[in-house]
């Protein structure tokens, strides 16, 4: 797999039956299809778990919601302790530039989840925003920040 601008983990990769590659998700519990967004994604969630103190419990990966009638799934969602979603992070494997697309796609599920956090990376590039709903206006910020700066 393509070498990524995060931290190493402990990834656990197996071969299921059929011979295709699986990678363990540590927040859905099981092994998954190890694609390329896949591969960004794990290694995404555990630099936010071991370098930037997200609480496991607090994550969920996939998580579906309803856009205009249509069924979609949110990468990852984190959630405060009001179980209130906090950010909303998509993710692109790392052969595909982060485009205007990708920030659409990233605010059209923020529509329904309303976070004051949004991240989009593909494993090279990574953009953290914050928005104001207040003021209605965003801003991007400089690194992404601890849970507890959130």
């Amino acid at each position: 797999m393509t070498p990524l601008n995060l931290p190493q983990y402990n990834i656990n990769v197996t071969t299921a039956n059929d011979g295709t590659h699986q990678i363990f998700d540590r927040l859905r519990g099981k092994f998954v299809a190890l694609t390329p967004e896949e591969w960004v994604r794990q290694h995404f969630v555990a630099f936010l778990i071991g370098h930037k103190g997200f609480p496991v419990g607090l994550m969920a990966n996939e998580v579906s919601l309803s856009l205009n009638g249509t069924s979609r799934r949110s990468d990852t969602v984190v959630y405060n302790s009001s179980a209130q979603p906090l950010v909303i992070v998509e993710y692109k494997a790392p052969t595909v530039k982060i485009s205007q697309k990708t920030f659409d796609q990233i605010i059209r599920y923020n529509m329904v989840f309303h976070a004051p956090y949004l991240i989009v990376s593909n494993g090279i590039n990574h953009y953290c925003c914050h928005i104001d709903f207040e003021k209605k206006s965003y801003e991007f910020l400089p690194d992404i920040p601890s849970y507890q700066e959130l």
